[in-house]
């Protein structure tokens, strides 16, 4: 007997025995009970609910045939309810004990059917086995929930980190063309502005792939799509890359690109985005000297027509071990203690997210290490017909000065926007609350407000909707200037009264071209 009470404490939990038959439900009931486990009763269907939805057991020990509603009913509701789906059901019978009749019990949801009589050590093994697995159930419906807290929290700390990062980055960035306007002294000035310019890009994208990161595991990544070239896009991206490293590395890039146009449907932005991440690998994985090679070819494929562009270097190559799991998040082929070639692992899992948006694939190849590697993406074509209706509807951009009022707490950012904006013509006004800035705004009536969200005293949501609720701010052009960077972010910018919103640190030729485009253009762009 000790021995089971032993079992049954490392097992234990609350049994309902549910019987209309005194003398079978008293014999189960003694038969648990001599195993040392806890256990209720019921003589009836409605009467098992009632106590199963007042103090939920671990397992209900059902007889089918009872005389109120039978046992596959009371399963049935049982598993129906979220507060009770867990728990575990035995069905027992002496009379439905047809084949039939057991797959009906599991079908509705019961975890195991006895057939009556059976043994006391078979009963008290198949009710600890419930017993385990439930036990098993909640642990893991625990681990879960940690988790999912854990994961809440790390997004909300990614995002956070983001804002703060942004916010020096957007000072650092609007301060650059400033130090350009006089040519260099010597070689090395000309070389830290090439590394502030090469390395501030890169924080900003490294900032950006840890937030689209926690996109993609939430699937909120949301495309805008628009008739892309990709001719262009490649071309503008293979000079940016120059631009930022593999020149400097003594890196060759060649693009090679057909003669016919190549248009697809999709996201500008995040376009940009995969193969700006599938240079930046193969570069990182290329040595000094190397070569990067991409090519563009609209092809064929089981009626459908695709364009195809490949990225091809001759650098480390890739295992064949590794080549499975290379877009797995946080993999990476080999990093060393040095981390000389290593990123954060996450860029090849963005590519191929974003990719499978545009309903394309991507694919990695490698003939092993020292073979070099080739990536290959496949994106769906539009058709000469559906191409042909783009319209160039740009009118011509009316250049003026404009009244530009920046409300940013950050001194350095505020400074270099202020500077940036009266650099190109324009009027520049200030303020470092959100308090002051509903004021000045009002008083000043600028063409664009510049507004940081993260604002002491209210904040940048609250400065809009009190500019908004004002007569005097019906008209006002308001621009969200913010570290906050994510799609609710900017559905709730939006909701406050923002026509824009833009993400720190801001691109300068977007918020040059957006003061150039002036407030009609603002509501339709897509900044």
């Amino acid at each position: 007997m000790q021995r089971n009470n032993g079992k049954a404490r490392e097992h234990g939990g609350k049994v309902l025995n549910v019987n209309d038959n005194e003398a079978a439900r008293y014999l189960g009931t003694t038969m648990l009970r001599r195993a040392g486990l806890d256990v209720v009763e019921a003589s009836c269907g409605m009467g098992a609910l009632e106590m199963v939805h007042r103090a939920p057991p671990d397992v209900v020990v059902l007889d089918v045939k009872l005389p109120d509603i039978d046992g596959f009913e009371v399963c049935r509701r049982i598993k129906a309810n979220p507060h009770t789906a867990g728990v575990k059901v035995l069905h027992t019978s002496a009379t439905f004990v047809s084949l039939d009749k057991k797959v009906q019990g599991l079908d509705i949801g019961a975890d195991g059917y006895l057939t009556q009589p059976f043994e006391a050590t078979e009963l008290v093994a198949t009710v600890r086995s419930l017993l385990r697995l439930a036990q098993a159930e909640r642990e893991l419906r625990a681990r879960a929930d940690h988790l999912a807290e854990a994961d809440r929290r790390k997004d909300e700390f990614l995002a956070m980190l983001a804002h703060e990062l942004r916010n020096p980055l957007a000072a650092i960035t609007a301060s650059l063309p400033l130090l350009e306007q006089r040519d260099a002294m010597n070689k090395g000035e000309r070389r830290a502005r090439e590394v502030l310019r090469r390395q501030t890009v890169h924080l900003a994208r490294l900032v950006d792939d840890l937030l689209d990161v926690s996109r993609v595991t939430q699937g909120k990544i949301e495309l805008r799509l628009e008739l892309v070239d990709l001719k262009s896009l490649l071309a503008r991206v293979v000079l940016t890359t120059r631009e930022r490293g593999t020149n400097a590395r003594g890196q060759t890039v060649t693009l090679a690109l057909p003669d016919v146009p190549v248009q697809i449907r999709g996201d500008i932005t995040r376009l940009e985005q995969i193969f700006t991440n599938l240079l930046d690998n193969a570069s990182k994985y290329t040595d000094a000297g190397g070569h990067i090679r991409v090519s563009l070819d609209p092809i064929t494929s089981g009626g459908a027509t695709f364009a195809r562009i490949t990225v091809r270097d001759d650098g480390v190559g890739i295992a064949a071990d590794a080549l499975p799991m290379i877009f797995g998040l946080f993999a990476q082929a080999s990093v060393t203690l040095a981390r000389s070639r290593g990123g954060l692992g996450i860029g090849l899992t963005l590519v191929r997210t974003l990719v499978e948006l545009h309903s394309g694939e991507v694919e990695a190849r490698s003939k092993g290490i020292g073979h070099g590697a080739e990536f290959e993406v496949r994106l769906p074509l539009l058709g000469l017909a559906e191409a042909g209706e783009r319209a160039s509807q740009r009118g011509t951009t009316e250049l003026r000065r404009r009244r530009v009022c920046i409300v940013e707490d950050n001194v350095d950012a505020q400074q270099a926007i202020g500077d940036l904006c009266e650099m190109w013509g324009h009027e520049v006004h200030a303020a470092s609350d959100g308090i002051v800035g509903v004021g000045k705004v009002l008083d000043l009536l600028p063409d664009v407000t510049l507004i940081d969200i993260g604002l002491p005293g209210i904040d940048g949501f609250e400065v809009a909707r009190r500019l908004r609720a004002d007569p005097r701010g019906k008209g006002l052009w308001l621009v969200a200037l913010t570290g906050y960077g994510s799609p609710e972010q900017r559905t709730s910018a939006l909701a406050a009264g923002f026509d824009v919103h833009l993400v720190k640190p801001v691109e300068v030729h977007k918020l040059q071209e957006l003061l150039d485009a002036g407030p009609p253009a603002l509501r339709a762009s897509r900044f």
